[in-house]
Parts: C-alpha cells; structure tokens; sequence
C-alpha cells in the first residue's frame, strides 16, 4: 500500500531517477499503475515534503538560494502530461519537452546544499554531488 510518508521517502533517497517505473522496480508489491492511480487520487501537497526534510536544513546568514530550469526533451512523445513546446537554449530553438526547475538553498558555512527539483524531491547534497542523505 502506498502512503504519503512512503512516497515522500522514496522522493528524499532517489538519487536521480524520480519515475515512478523506478518507484514500482525498488517497491516490493507495487506496480507503476497501482502508483499512477494513488498520484491522481492524492491530495499531496509539496508541503508534505517540506515537513520531511525541514529539519535537515540548517539556515545560514550567509546561505543563498540557487535556481536553474531545464528542459527534458520529449521530441518523440504524444500524448504525456506536461510536455510542451518551448525554446531550448542548449538546443538554440523550440523543443517539446517537460520544463523542470530547480531549487539549491546553499549554506557555504557548512559546505552542504539543499536541492529540491519541482515537481520532484527535496535532497541534502555536498558540494562533490555525493548523496550525504
């Protein structure tokens, strides 16, 4: 059975894949269509995730937020929610793709960011890019 706490865990230890086929492959029990109908039924709200991960973020005076889109390409897709036609910078034209925004609150005090990718996951990183979580 799937929870909000047991999808905000797997969003806060996925390394870089965030599908949720990989959710079903490392869930004992689930498959990716018993996951897709729990995300449209769900009342998550990013919220949830925020009170997961809030208290492993120590603020800083000196600590900045970092933000950066990119785009997923999805030139050969139909029919996926999300996926748009917009200017690609790295492909200096229109693409269809997913646009994507992430999050870094960077605390150079303590060498250690915070990332969070919308729509996806809040993650504690080191400057290496090496998972500390």
């Amino acid at each position: 059975m799937i929870t909000q706490e047991f999808y905000c865990q797997y969003l806060l230890v996925s390394q870089k894949n965030y599908t949720m086929t990989n959710f079903a492959d490392h869930a004992k029990n689930l498959s990716h269509d018993q996951i897709n109908r729990y995300l449209k039924s769900s009342k998550s709200r990013p919220s949830a995730l925020w009170k997961s991960v809030k208290s492993e973020i120590i603020q800083s005076k000196n600590g900045y937020i970092l933000f950066d889109d990119t785009i997923v390409d999805k030139n050969f897709s139909h029919k996926i929610e999300g996926v748009r036609s917009q200017y690609s910078g790295n492909a200096h034209g229109i693409v269809k793709g997913i646009g994507v925004v992430t999050c870094v609150y960077v605390n150079p005090d303590l060498l250690t960011l915070h990332e969070s990718s919308a729509p996806s996951a809040g993650k504690l990183r080191n400057y290496t890019g090496k998972s500390s979580s």
